[in-house]
């Protein structure tokens, strides 16, 4: 799809000379700035450094904590420890998201920020996120990398907090041909900071501020990922079509459909069902050629990398239910209505 397109605007920046931090990279920020609802977005190389570089512009280090939920990707969690802070768990909602009526209970005298995960595609209830910190007076920071597109009462996600954090991997709603990511913010200061960070920590060529990074979005992926920006309301409506197809199609008292809360939309970067017989699901939709993941098996407080923070199976009980019982189906853009139909049978049938 858009093959021309994509092509045309390779080649442009293949004749042009200029591959890192050129005009397709600070175009490509002016026009995702602009799509989000933002004043500045700062290319990176990933979405992981997108999380890593907010947490660290905010100050925030060894002794500080940070709130997180439970059934995020792990990524969400590095971005903390990669910074010697502290993860804080919160068990998630219905809807996947973190529960904003648990994160009061979480906050301490060390907490320094919430990072807000918008899982599957879903917008997060920023309403009362935002609430609980503006009234202990912790910064928000959102992991939108997987919500390009998606809004709360009307609000794209990644314009709450101090910074939306993107990721462009291949296979998200707005996907790259490689690892890319981005940061959105109001604050010049804080996309100055970022803006350093990814270049060694430098403004002027070979003069060094700070102790930065190399990550820096190159200019064929910001031109690639511009084409597909133009094309991302298009491409989103086509996976909510997919999804109320589901929504209509699956009757099957073993399977829990998604739900969406009130006053948020979801772009259904994934559409995740739960199953109590889900490894069986899962077998069965393999046996009849159709492919499922799981999204995510392993919530991070049991990750063997996270050992040391010292949780133990039963401390989430909510995010290891999920675990259990999340499978993510088929969507995807061309997704054909007989495609589907397989599916849905295949489903009914279980």
């Amino acid at each position: 799809m858009y093959q021309r397109e994509y092509e045309e605007a390779a080649l442009c920046v293949l004749r042009s000379g200029w591959y890192v931090l050129g005009k397709e990279v600070e175009q490509f920020e002016r026009e995702f700035a602009a799509y989000i609802g933002r004043k500045y977005c700062v290319g990176l190389n990933s979405g992981l450094d997108a999380l890593i570089m907010s947490v660290r512009a905010l100050g925030i280090g060894a002794g500080d904590e940070v709130i997180v939920q439970a059934n995020t990707y792990i990524a969400t969690v590095i971005g903390i420890t990669e910074n010697g802070a502290t993860p804080v768990f919160v068990e998630p909602d219905e809807y996947f998201n973190m529960d904003a009526q648990r994160i009061e209970a979480a906050v301490t005298d060390r907490t320094k920020a919430i990072l807000v995960t918008h899982l599957y595609g879903q917008a997060s209830n920023m309403g009362k996120i935002m609430a609980v910190a503006q009234k202990h007076g912790i910064a928000v920071i959102e992991d939108c990398a997987q919500s390009h597109g998606a809004c709360f009462d009307g609000k794209m996600t990644g314009t709450f907090g101090i910074s939306g954090c993107f990721s462009f991997y291949p296979t998200k709603n707005l996907g790259a041909f490689g690892d890319a990511g981005a940061v959105v913010t109001d604050d010049e200061a804080f996309a100055d900071m970022v803006r350093m960070m990814r270049n060694y920590g430098s403004r002027v060529r070979y003069y060094h501020e700070i102790e930065g990074l190399n990550s820096r979005l190159d200019e064929l992926q910001a031109s690639l990922l511009r084409v597909k920006l133009s094309h991302l309301d298009e491409l989103n409506k086509e996976r909510k079509a997919l999804a109320d197809c589901y929504n209509s199609g699956i009757n099957n008292s073993k399977i829990l459909k998604p739900q969406v809360q009130k006053g948020a939309d979801s772009i259904y970067h994934q559409y995740v069902i739960r199953c109590r017989e889900r490894d069986a699901l899962l077998k069965y939709l393999a046996k009849n050629d159709i492919q499922t993941l799981i999204h995510y098996p392993v919530p991070p407080h049991l990750a063997q990398c996270y050992r040391y923070l010292g949780a133990k199976k039963g401390d989430y009980p909510i995010a290891e239910q999920y675990a259990d019982e999340v499978l993510s189906l088929p969507i995807y853009t061309g997704m054909t209505a007989e495609e589907q139909a397989y599916v849905i049978e295949k489903i009914n049938a279980f």
